[in-house]
């Protein structure tokens, strides 16, 4: 259970509050052009280095950085996470696992599931109520005095450690039954349209993603999860665009929501001009007399 938590966290989980960076190593394979990996096409370990900026706009700011903090998760009346934001967000994670593990997400996902605990663990549950979906980076933040940058560092680390508790504990103990199901779905449809989607998203795509592939794993990760919900499991595009700038947002950097937000727009678009030309053609064909 160690392995799995240690590599689920390391891999998957970054602070998006202080600023922090994820630095994925620059390697010579394609992440656009390989399909889903039955071998690694990067090393198990992503070999990242986390750096912390502080932030850079007045401390008046902080109340607008931290407005999302009082929204409060979605909490069934058995404890667990009961919104799909959330089983979105493990979607996400664990296909981003699967690409730096270099494993298949369906097996990675059943594999956390059914993992045995560690001997003496507890999971505070008083922490879902405590963990925020929308938690977004917002705008840095400077501090006029040592003592006041000193605050907000313990607060965020405290945010922080809260988030890591919540994204490492066992998923039967986080998200409600309903929503592992909606999850494992998202990874079927994930698996099942990698390929196709997978040169869709090389025409969509900006070009520096596409020539520094290693470095948008979790960008075109986001991209796989949208294309899949979309033509798969049917759910109305506006939602699952939405839903997709807003993982961008919360754990990607710059301008990762907007590029997202156009290349999805894009596909449903392109998308919904094959479905029209196809309607045409089927109308244009004469069945022969018999």
């Amino acid at each position: 259970m160690e392995g799995i938590r240690s590599s689920y966290v390391l891999s998957c989980y970054y602070s998006s509050k202080t600023r922090f960076r994820l630095l994925h190593p620059r390697y010579h394979s394609s992440f656009l052009s390989l399909p889903m990996p039955s071998k690694p096409p990067f090393p198990g370990n992503s070999g990242g280095r986390i750096r912390c900026s502080l932030p850079s706009l007045a401390l008046q700011d902080q109340q607008s950085y931290h407005k999302s903090k009082d929204m409060l998760p979605k909490i069934d009346k058995s404890g667990r996470f009961c919104s799909p934001r959330a089983a979105r967000e493990l979607a996400l994670l664990i296909v981003y696992a699967a690409c730096l593990q270099g494993s298949d997400p369906i097996r990675l996902f059943e594999k956390r599931i059914n993992a045995t605990r560690e001997p003496g663990y507890e999971f505070d549950k008083a922490s879902l109520l405590q963990y925020n979906h929308m938690s977004f980076g917002g705008p840095p933040v400077t501090a006029q005095s040592i003592e006041e940058a000193d605050e907000l560092l313990r607060s965020d680390e405290q945010d922080s450690a809260i988030e890591a508790e919540v994204l490492s504990a066992p998923p039967k103990l986080v998200y409600s039954k309903l929503l592992l199901r909606f999850t494992r779905k998202l990874l079927v449809a994930i698996v099942d349209q990698w390929d196709s989607h997978v040169h869709v998203i090389d025409k969509v795509a900006p070009s520096n993603w596409k020539n520094e592939p290693a470095g948008r794993i979790l960008e075109l990760c986001i991209l796989h999860l949208a294309m899949s919900e979309i033509t798969v499991l049917g759910t109305r595009h506006q939602i699952v665009i939405n839903e997709a700038v807003d993982l961008a947002k919360r754990f990607c950097d710059g301008a990762a929501p907007r590029v997202i937000n156009g290349c999805l727009r894009t596909f449903v678009k392109d998308l919904a001009g094959t479905s029209i030309a196809r309607a045409s053609n089927s109308k244009q064909e004469v069945p022969l007399e018999v």
